[in-house]
C-alpha cells in the first residue's frame, strides 16, 4: 500500500488542502491566547478569621484548630497550614491538582459551617473563604494616591469601588487593599472620668450598641393607604455619637463626649502603605485558577479608564508591577527566535540540495507543520507561551527530516533512470515505513513527557504535545505535499558540477564523503572497538549525570521582587515605620530600581513586627543586572539597617504551595506534636542553616518570643470584691482590644464603630492601673486591686502544618550554588543533628523533582518507550538496540555540553535529552532501513548492506543533523526575557548532536554486524 499514491496522482487537490491548512493554522495561531508558561494553578482555598484583640495563641487554639479538624477531613486535602497572628487567622488548604476548585470550595464552606458550634461566640463575622492562593504572585498591583485625602478615605474609595470593578472582571480571583485601613468611627474613652462618675467601661460599651440600631419597624395599612416606619435608630457621623446618654450610677445623664473622645478615624490605627515613600493604598490583584494573564490584565486595563466617574478628583491610580510587560517580551523574543530558527534551517537544506523545486518541497513543511500544530493547538486550548513556542522552535530542525529523506530518494531514483512520476510513486512506497517508523517512534519518545504527574506533567504537557503534533503533521506533509511537489516539478536528477554553488559545495561534499567511507572501511572491522566506545560514551554519561549540578527549573529574570522586613520582636508600630524608611530609601537608591511599595502592619502573613515590600524593577532594556543580581548587590546595604533583616526574593512563574514565604525563593518545614520540642530545636536547626555557604538569607518564620504583659488574676480578691474572671477580661477587651461593637451601615458600605482607651493610655505597663472593673453590686473597682502584672514572652504568630504545629524555613541561593546541591546539603545537615522522632522533616520531595531520580526515570522510560515501539515495527528484538545504541553518544555530548559550560542539569536540558533520543535514532533507522533492505532485495550480505548504508545515507544524515543544529542556534545564543529556559535546552540539543554526529555513523554499523551475527548463531541454535 502506497499512501502518497493518491496525492500525487490529484496535485491540484493536494495543493488546495495545503492551502486551506496553512490558512486554518494562521488564523489558529492568531487567537492563540499569550501566558508566559502553561496554566499550572494549584487548587488552593483561604479561610479567613478574626478575634480582634487576641493573642496569636489564643487565635490558634480557639478559630484556627477547630476550622482545621474539619477542614482536614475533606477527600483530596493534600496540605493545610495555617498562620496565626495578633487578632486573625489564615487557613490555607491545598487539594490534589485534578480537584475542581470550585468543588473544592463547597467542601471548605460546609466543613466551615460545621465548625461554627466550635468556634468563639464573639466572632465579629462569620469565617470566610477566598478561592485563591496568598502564596501566589500578584498578575497587576495598582498604587492609590492624592494629594488631597488621606489614607483611610482612599482606602474607603479603593475597597468600595475600586477593587469590586476589578473583582468583577473576567480572571480575577480576588483584590487585596493593603497600607490603610477603612474609616471608622473611633471612640476613646479615659477610664479615670469614668471611674469618678461610677460608670464602667462596660456601660459605655452598651449603651453604645443601643444608641445603634438598624431594624425592622414595619408599617400602617389602613384602609386606603400604607405608611411605612421609619425612626432615628441608626446613627452615622461622629456628632451624633457624641451625643449619646450615659447614665451613671446616681441616675443623672452625662453625653459620651463627657467621658470619651469620639472622632472619625480608621478600623485599624496600626496600618500604613507607601508608594515611593508617599502616602499610598495597594491594590493587589490575583488571577482564578485556570484564567489566562495576559487577557485577565488587559480587560482590567481596559475598565480602569471608566473608574473616573465613580472615583473622588484628585485620586491617581498608577500601575505600580504588571506581569504581562515581561511576559510580552518574553513571547516577542521568542517569536523572533522562531523566524531565525527557520532561516537558519532553510540555509542548511539550500545548500545541501542547491535546486529551487526540492528546497521549496522541503521547505514547504516547516509553514505547513507550524500550522496544522496550531491548530491542534487551539483545539486543545494551548496558549502561546516559553514552553510551547520552544517546541515550536525546537521542531524546525527536524520536521524537514522527512522531506529531506524522501527528495534524497526521489533523486536516487531519478539517477537510476527512472521517470519524475515514477520516481516519486517508487521512492514514496520505499520510505513510507521509514517515515512512519521514525515519527512513530519520535512520538515514543516524547510519551513519558506526556504522562508524567504533578507540576512538571502539567509544565511538559503541552510542550510536548506541541511536539508530538508538529512531527505527526510534518510527517503527514512529507508523505502528501512533498512526493506530489518531486512528481510534478523535478524533471530529472541534478548534474555535477550545473550551477556555481554546485561546483563550490559539491566537491567539499564529495571529499567528505570519501574521507568518511575511506576511513569507515578501516574501523568496521574494529568491532567490538566500537562497542567499546559506545559503552565508554555510556559510562562518561553516568559519570556526568551524577556530577552536575541539579535544580528544578532555571532561576530567571524578574521584573517584580517580593520581600520582607523583620524588625525586634518588641519592636512598636512606630519604630516599625522609622525602620521600614530606611529600608525604603536605600532600595529606591538603586539604579535597577523603578518604584518601591510597602506596607507596615499586621498584613495576615506574619507578626506585627513585619513590613511587606514590593520592589518594581526597571524594564530589562534600561537596567543592566537581573533580579538576582539587583538582591545580591542590595543584600549588603539591608544588612547595615540595625535592629531589621530585610529578606528579598524574585517572582516566578511557577506556582507555588502552601508553605511560600516572602522571606526566601526556598522553603522546607518542621512539625512536631510537642510545641517546646518544636521550639527547641528550631533554633538548632536555625543556627545550622547559617553556618551553610550554599544558603543565604536563612530565616524561619518562628519569631523571636515578643515581650507579653501578663495579667494574673487574684482570684481571692475578686471573690471578696464581687469581681468575676469574665468581668476583667471584657474591662481589658474593652480597653485595649480595639473591639468593635456596632456597625454604621451606609447606602454603599458598612463601617465599625471601634472601642478603647485614649491612645496615650496604651503605651506603658503602668496604664493598666488606671482600669476599673465592674463589680457585681456596681462598684468600679481598680483593676490592680485584683490583679497583678508580670512581663513574659509570647510567639508574635502561630503556624501549623496538617493540624500540628510547625515552623517553616526560608531561605534563597548562595552565588554559584544549584538547587539540586542545597537540597542535599540540607539533608545531611538535618542527618547530622540527629532529631528525636517527634521532629518530621518535609523537605519538599515530591513537588521538587530536582533529584537524580526523578531525571533519571524520565530518560530510561523515554528509553523502554522508544524500544517497545521500534520492536513492534521492526518486529525484532535486535534491530532496535542497534538504533538504540544511538544514544549514549548524544548522552554523552548533551551532559559534557552542560558541563562545560558551566550550566545546571535541569528539567530543560533532561527535556532536550529526551529530545535527543526522538532524533538522534532518526540516524539509527536511516541506516538499519537500507541495510535491511539491501539483504532483503539485493542479496547483499550484512557487511556489504550496512557499508553501502552509510555511505548512502551519510549526506542526509548529515544534512538533517545540521538543521535540527542551527535549528537550535537561536535558542543558545538568546538574550532576552525567558532566556534561561531556552539556553539550557540549546547547549544541551547542540551538544548531543555534534557528538552523536561524530560517533554513531561509527558506532551504529560495527553494532549492527555485531548484532546480526548474534541473530544469526541464536536462529542455528533453534535449527540445530
Amino acid at each position: 500500500m502506497n499512501i502518497s499514491a493518491p496525492f500525487i496522482r490529484n496535485p491540484i487537490g493536494t495543493c488546495l488542502l495545503a492551502v486551506g491548512l496553512l490558512l486554518l493554522g494562521t488564523v489558529s495561531y492568531l487567537f492563540l491566547p499569550v501566558a508566559s508558561l502553561p496554566s499550572v494553578d494549584l487548587p488552593i482555598i483561604t479561610v479567613s478569621a478574626s478575634l480582634p484583640g487576641a493573642s496569636p495563641e489564643t487565635v490558634a487554639a480557639t478559630v484556627a484548630a477547630p476550622l482545621e479538624r474539619r477542614l482536614g477531613a475533606i477527600p483530596g486535602v493534600t496540605a493545610l497550614a495555617s498562620t496565626s497572628t495578633l487578632g486573625s487567622t489564615n487557613i490555607m488548604v491545598q487539594f490534589e491538582l485534578s480537584r475542581s476548585v470550585d468543588g473544592a470550595a463547597q467542601d471548605v464552606q460546609a466543613a466551615i459551617n460545621a465548625a461554627q458550634a466550635d468556634l468563639p461566640g464573639n466572632l465579629p463575622e462569620s469565617p470566610h473563604l477566598r478561592k485563591i492562593n496568598p502564596s501566589a504572585f500578584p498578575i497587576l498591583i495598582l498604587a492609590l494616591t492624592s494629594k488631597t485625602m488621606p489614607p483611610s478615605d482612599l482606602y474607603d474609595v479603593a475597597d468600595t469601588v475600586i477593587a469590586q470593578r476589578i473583582a468583577q472582571v473576567e480572571g480575577v480571583s480576588d483584590v487585596s487593599v493593603t497600607g490603610a485601613e477603612q474609616p471608622a468611627i473611633r471612640v476613646d474613652m479615659h477610664p479615670g472620668q469614668l471611674a469618678d462618675m461610677g460608670v464602667g467601661l462596660d456601660v459605655v460599651r452598651q449603651a453604645i450598641i443601643n444608641a445603634n440600631v438598624a431594624s425592622p419597624l414595619g408599617s400602617f395599612d389602613g384602609p386606603n393607604r400604607m405608611l411605612g416606619i421609619s425612626s432615628n435608630d441608626s446613627l452615622t457621623s461622629p456628632e451624633e455619637y457624641r451625643r449619646i446618654p450615659i447614665k451613671k450610677n446616681d441616675g443623672t445623664i452625662v453625653s459620651l463626649s463627657d467621658v470619651a473622645r469620639v472622632s472619625t478615624g480608621t478600623l485599624d490605627r496600626l496600618q500604613t502603605g507607601t508608594y515611593d515613600g508617599k502616602p499610598a493604598v495597594l491594590l493587589i490583584v490575583h488571577q482564578s485558577s485556570g484564567a489566562n494573564v495576559v487577557a485577565t490584565v488587559e480587560r482590567i486595563k481596559h475598565m480602569l479608564p471608566t473608574l473616573d466617574r465613580w472615583i473622588p478628583s484628585g485620586v491617581n491610580i498608577t500601575t505600580f508591577s504588571d506581569r504581562t510587560v515581561t511576559i510580552h517580551d518574553s513571547v516577542n523574543d521568542l517569536q523572533f527566535t522562531l523566524m531565525a530558527s527557520i532561516a537558519l534551517v532553510m540555509l542548511v537544506v539550500m545548500l545541501f540540495l542547491r535546486r529551487g523545486v526540492p528546497t521549496i518541497a522541503a521547505g514547504v513543511t516547516v509553514p505547513l507543520s507550524l500550522a496544522g500544530t496550531a491548530i491542534l493547538m487551539w483545539l486543545c486550548g494551548f496558549s502561546l507561551d516559553n514552553l510551547s513556542l520552544m517546541a515550536l522552535t525546537i521542531s524546525v530542525g527536524f520536521v524537514v527530516d522527512d522531506a529531506i529523506v524522501m527528495i534524497e530518494n526521489v533523486y536516487r531514483n531519478l539517477e537510476a533512470g527512472m521517470r519524475p512520476l515514477r520516481a516519486a510513486f517508487v521512492g514514496a512506497r520505499q520510505i513510507g515505513f521509514t517515515v512512519v517508523s521514525i515519527s512513530i517512534s519520535l512520538i515514543a519518545a516524547f510519551s513519558p513527557l506526556v504522562l508524567m504527574g504533578g507540576i512538571p506533567g502539567r509544565l511538559l504537557r503541552e510542550f510536548s504535545l506541541t511536539l508530538v503534533f508538529a512531527i505527526a503533521v510534518s510527517a503527514v506533509v512529507s508523505l502528501t505535499v512533498t512526493p506530489m511537489i518531486c512528481s510534478r516539478f523535478i524533471r530529472r536528477a541534478p548534474k555535477s558540477g550545473e550551477t556555481r554553488l554546485d561546483r563550490i559545495m559539491e566537491p567539499l561534499f564529495v571529499r567528505l564523503n570519501a574521507a568518511y567511507t575511506g576511513s569507515l572501511k578501516h574501523v568496521i572491522n574494529q568491532r567490538w572497538l566500537m562497542i567499546g566506545v559506545t559503552f565508554l560514551a555510556l559510562v562518561l554519561m553516568g559519570g556526568l549525570f551524577m556530577h552536575l549540578p541539579k535544580s528544578f527549573i532555571p532561576q530567571g529574570d524578574a521584573d517584580l521582587l517580593i520581600g520582607m522586613t523583620q524588625g525586634a520582636p518588641d519592636a512598636s508600630f512606630a519604630r516599625m515605620n522609622a525602620i521600614e524608611k530606611r529600608v525604603r530609601d536605600i532600595v529606591l537608591a538603586d539604579p535597577a530600581v523603578a518604584h518601591v511599595g510597602d506596607a507596615v502592619g499586621s498584613s495576615g502573613r506574619g507578626g506585627s513586627n513585619e513590613a511587606r515590600l514590593f520592589v518594581a524593577l526597571k524594564p530589562t532594556d534600561e537596567r543592566t543586572a537581573t533580579a538576582q543580581q539587583v538582591i545580591a548587590r542590595l543584600r549588603p546595604k539591608l544588612a547595615q539597617v540595625k535592629d531589621a533583616r530585610t529578606f528579598l526574593s524574585a517572582i516566578q512563574a511557577l506556582p507555588t504551595g502552601v508553605h511560600h514565604s516572602d522571606k526566601g525563593a526556598y522553603q522546607f518545614t518542621l512539625w512536631s506534636p510537642d510545641l517546646p520540642l518544636l521550639s527547641d530545636w528550631t533554633s538548632k536547626v536555625l543556627a545550622k542553616l547559617r553556618q551553610m555557604p550554599q544558603l543565604a538569607d536563612v530565616s524561619s518564620d518562628q519569631d523571636e518570643g515578643g515581650p507579653q504583659v501578663n495579667v494574673h488574676i487574684d482570684r481571692t480578691a475578686a471573690a471578696r470584691l464581687h469581681v468575676s474572671a469574665t468581668a476583667i477580661d471584657t474591662a481589658l477587651h474593652d480597653a485595649f482590644a480595639q473591639r468593635q461593637i456596632s456597625t454604621i451601615h451606609t447606602q454603599s458600605n458598612q463601617y465599625k464603630v471601634v472601642l478603647g482607651v485614649v491612645p496615650g493610655m496604651q503605651r506603658k505597663i503602668a496604664d493598666i492601673s488606671h482600669i476599673y472593673v465592674t463589680a457585681d453590686d456596681g462598684r468600679q473597682i481598680p483593676l490592680s486591686a485584683v490583679t497583678t502584672t508580670s512581663i513574659g514572652t509570647a510567639p508574635l504568630s502561630v503556624h501549623h502544618d496538617g493540624q500540628f504545629p510547625s515552623v517553616t524555613f526560608s531561605y534563597n541561593l548562595a552565588p554559584g550554588t544549584a538547587m539540586g546541591a542545597a537540597h542535599d546539603a540540607i539533608q545531611q545537615a538535618m542527618a547530622s543533628l540527629h532529631p528525636p522522632s517527634d521532629i518530621h522533616i518535609d523537605l519538599g520531595d515530591s513537588s521538587n523533582p530536582a533529584s537524580a531520580g526523578h531525571e533519571l526515570l524520565l530518560i530510561v522510560a523515554a528509553l523502554v518507550s522508544v524500544y517497545l515501539v521500534l520492536g513492534i515495527l521492526y518486529e525484532s528484538l535486535i534491530h532496535p538496540l542497534t538504533i538504540i545504541s544511538t544514544l549514549p553518544s548524544a548522552g554523552l555530548g548533551a551532559l559534557l555540553a552542560l558541563y562545560l559550560t558551566g550550566t545546571e542539569l535541569s528539567l530543560m536540558p533532561v527535556i532536550g535529552i529526551v529530545l535527543l533520543i526522538g532524533i538522534v535514532k532518526k540516524n539509527g533507522i536511516m541506516l538499519v532501513d537500507f541495510a535491511l533492505e539491501g539483504e532483503r532485495t539485493r542479496g547483499w550480505t550484512p557487511e556489504k548492506a550496512i557499508f553501502e548504508a552509510a555511505r548512502e545515507r551519510f549526506r542526509p544524515i548529515t544534512m538533517t543533523t545540521m538543521a535540527a543544529v542551527l535549528g537550535a542556534v537561536p535558542l543558545l545564543i538568546a538574550s532576552g526575557p525567558g532566556s534561561e529556559l531556552r539556553r539550557p535546552l540549546g547547549i544541551t540539543i547542540i551538544g548531543g548532536l555534534i557528538v552523536s554526529q561524530l560517533l554513531t555513523i561509527y558506532t551504529t554499523p560495527a553494532i549492527y554486524l555485531v548484532m546480526d551475527r548474534m541473530r544469526w548463531r541464536r536462529r542455528r541454535e533453534r535449527q540445530a
